[in-house]
């Protein structure tokens, strides 16, 4: 019989055994320090982040070859299954591109999704295909939870340091320097494939004052899964979650190391907090 199997790529910030136990298929990315080229599925958050931390220059990430997506299709299918392959934001990399380039490449039922997010933005669709795939449940089904998901995903970032973001061009290097030497923090939102500013203050209380000012804004009883990320961030972030699990009894939060991907871009001390 045939069956649905998941593929993700290595942005996604998943907890440690997750994948394993939903069947989840993760295709890596990479990155090159130094001249020299690692697997991102290989290399923890942490150890990326000493590594970032000791090289000469910024990290250089690069998206799986298409011939990748190609060889692990073919594993996949090879019983009869179809495959639902969701990936990061077509606006961070081009690795889902590289995936529907690789799915008409094969013969099988591949169906190649832009998540619109990243890190656990990403997961809470992956999480959710691939629970109801192991259910048994239809391809229309399980396509249509991975856009309910989507539509009802929010995902906020705080940057301490926007020297990384400068580098990568995601901003311009006059707003990075002037920021850098105020000691501005910046709150932004991801929405529809862009990062934008909302609130911009001096000192880590910008951030403790965005979080107090979203909690009276939120309806906690509407929330289904919330997660919580960093880049050398963990003691901003487990304050965050201790406030947070008041609110959300019911829901287990977990905080993450994010991968190379996106701290690459973020630097150090970034932080971000997603739910649907």
């Amino acid at each position: 019989m045939s069956s649905i199997k998941i593929v993700t790529d290595s942005s996604i910030t998943i907890e440690e055994g997750l994948a394993e136990k939903l069947g989840i298929t993760i295709v890596s990315l990479s990155f090159m320090i130094d001249g020299v080229v690692y697997q991102d599925s290989e290399v923890s958050g942490s150890e990326f982040m000493r590594m970032m931390a000791q090289g000469k220059t910024l990290p250089k990430t690069s998206q799986p070859p298409i011939g990748e997506f190609v060889e692990i299709y073919k594993k996949l299918m090879a019983d009869g299954s179809q495959i639902i392959s969701i990936h990061m934001s077509q606006s961070l990399s081009g690795t889902v591109e590289a995936a529907r380039q690789a799915s008409k490449l094969v013969e099988g039922d591949v169906t190649v999704i832009d998540s619109g997010f990243t890190d656990q933005g990403l997961a809470f669709q992956v999480i959710e295909a691939a629970k109801l795939a192991q259910n048994g449940e239809a391809k229309a089904a399980i396509l249509n939870k991975i856009a309910e998901v989507k539509d009802k995903t929010k995902l906020y970032i705080g940057i301490t340091n926007l020297d990384n973001l400068v580098k990568g061009g995601r901003i311009s290097r006059l707003t990075g320097v002037m920021s850098n030497f105020l000691n501005v923090k910046i709150v932004m939102e991801f929405i529809n494939g862009e990062l934008r500013p909302i609130v911009k203050g001096r000192g880590t209380k910008t951030f403790m004052k965005w979080f107090e000012d979203w909690k009276n804004e939120v309806d906690f009883s509407q929330i289904t899964a919330l997660g919580i990320s960093h880049a050398n961030g963990l003691e901003l972030s487990e304050k965050f979650k201790a406030e947070l699990s008041s609110h959300l009894p019911q829901i287990s939060i977990p905080v993450l190391d994010t991968g190379s991907i996106i701290a690459t871009h973020t630097g150090p001390g970034a932080w971000a907090i997603m739910y649907y």
